[in-house]
């Protein structure tokens, strides 16, 4: 993965999608539309968006992550963002978001198991690029 690019791969029946530490708003714009469609092709029962790796939001990417996540739900998905640093945390409340419906976990791991609970089905797909 470059320092720009978003990886999203299937595992189990889920989106993992890994977000660079300095997205530009080009990834950004690409991120939701890239994320949609694996919604579309995969159908999984949900998406982890990986931003541990990111240690600064402005308000687009905040607002493109809210955004992408309802757009999530609309088609039947779960979010859990996963990894989130403190200073995101402190800049995603100074900026007033709220993520609505959308959870979060400490890591990866841990978002596996919240979208692993009980009524999901777990696929033997893992690791499967997805675009």
């Amino acid at each position: 993965m470059t320092e720009e690019e978003v990886s999203i791969v299937k595992v189990r029946n889920v989106l993992l999608v890994t977000i660079p530490s300095s997205p530009s708003d080009r990834t950004i714009d690409n991120l939701q539309d890239s994320i949609l469609t694996g919604m579309k092709n995969v159908n999984p029962e949900g998406v982890i968006l990986d931003i541990s790796l990111v240690n600064i939001v402005d308000s687009f990417f905040a607002r493109t992550i809210e955004e992408t996540s309802e757009m999530i739900s609309l088609m039947g998905g779960r979010t859990v963002i996963a990894g989130m640093q403190p200073a995101v945390a402190v800049t995603a409340m100074e900026l007033g978001l709220n993520f609505g419906n959308v959870e979060t976990a400490l890591n990866v791991e841990k978002a596996l198991d919240v979208l692993s609970g009980p009524g999901t089905e777990e696929s033997s797909d893992q690791g499967e690029e997805v675009r």
